[in-house]
């Protein structure tokens, strides 16, 4: 972790969204065997019926799946603001998105896309639609994925151009949905085939979306969840929250598995490795979800945290 002694300690991360943890005891949430379940792709329903992570497939030699639990304490979830979560009222276990730390509050409502459309490209962000709807930023590093889960949200195999190649999103994408919102794909850093001037130009005009684009409620930083973490991830992941610029990790590629004999880790081992190496710069844990492309895992999950986000956006 020495490459990392040189990034800040963090103020909040989530100027919008933060927890009340320091009015409450700070209890954990088992999960076991009974609790774990595989994703499922049904149409969006506004609460998970229990706090699961997606299903945990023992490699050989390893523990029975009874013997194997996470604790998820209190202080580790994201609980939106106007959330209550006293014993009187339904139980916060029954309101965790499914393999995500993210308690779903009264605004996770309208989450369907209906309808999704390409508005236009930009290379500034005076260029970027101007009609005031909120929008998302979809940010990664080349070949993360990004462009197949805007294709996954959307139930839409081709509205983002998806390639084998790297780096292939060169503007901020705008993509209007419901007539309502947008879903912003933005370039991917990191690819290092691109002309070094081209990349300078990505992370400025990107850099200047974040940091002045008045309709953006969150960004959704994509992390490869089948790879250990990388430094320039941790960084970006960082950067943002440096400059309190709204963030939820996107653990991407969940689908696929390493093997043991090879020294691979399981997706959810990287992703505990990747909130470990953050949790000293930031004072609170950032919303994180679970996904896959391929087997659309996570996908009602992210589209009930935009609404809540969103919705939240909207009112206040």
């Amino acid at each position: 972790m020495l490459f990392l002694s040189h990034l800040p300690r963090l103020q909040s991360h989530f100027p919008i969204f933060s927890s009340p943890l320091s009015l409450y005891p700070k209890p954990t949430l088992l999960i076991t065997k009974s609790l774990l379940s595989t994703p499922k792709t049904n149409p969006i329903s506004h609460f998970s019926s229990t706090p699961t992570l997606p299903s945990l497939q023992s490699p050989p030699n390893s523990p029975p799946l009874d013997e194997t639990h996470l604790e998820i304490p209190i202080e580790k979830l994201f609980i939106p603001p106007e959330t209550e979560f006293s014993s009187e009222n339904r139980p916060l276990s029954t309101r965790i998105l499914k393999g995500s730390n993210i308690v779903l509050s009264k605004y996770a409502s309208n989450a369907q896309v209906m309808q999704a459309e390409f508005v236009k490209s930009s290379v500034t962000t005076e260029d970027c639609p101007s009609d005031g709807f909120p929008e998302f930023a979809l940010v990664g590093r080349s070949n993360v994925g990004k462009s197949s889960l805007l294709n996954s949200l959307v139930r839409r195999k081709k509205l983002a151009l998806t390639s084998k190649k790297p780096g292939k999103t060169q503007c901020i994408n705008h993509f209007r949905i419901n007539d309502s919102w947008y879903l912003v794909d933005l370039p991917g850093y990191g690819f290092a085939a691109a002309p070094h001037e081209l990349r300078t130009d990505w992370d400025k005009f990107t850099k200047d979306y974040f940091l002045n684009r008045s309709t953006l409620v969150s960004v959704f930083l994509l992390i490869d969840a089948s790879i250990p973490a990388k430094k320039i991830d941790l960084e970006y992941a960082s950067w943002l929250g440096q400059n309190q610029i709204p963030m939820t990790l996107i653990f991407t590629k969940c689908d696929k598995r390493k093997k043991r004999k090879n020294g691979g880790k399981r997706p959810e081992e990287n992703v505990l490795d990747f909130q470990d190496l953050i949790r000293d710069f930031f004072q609170t844990v950032p919303p994180w979800i679970m996904t896959s492309s391929v087997t659309n895992q996570g996908r009602d999950e992210i589209l009930l945290h935009m609404a809540q986000l969103r919705n939240y956006w909207l009112k206040h």
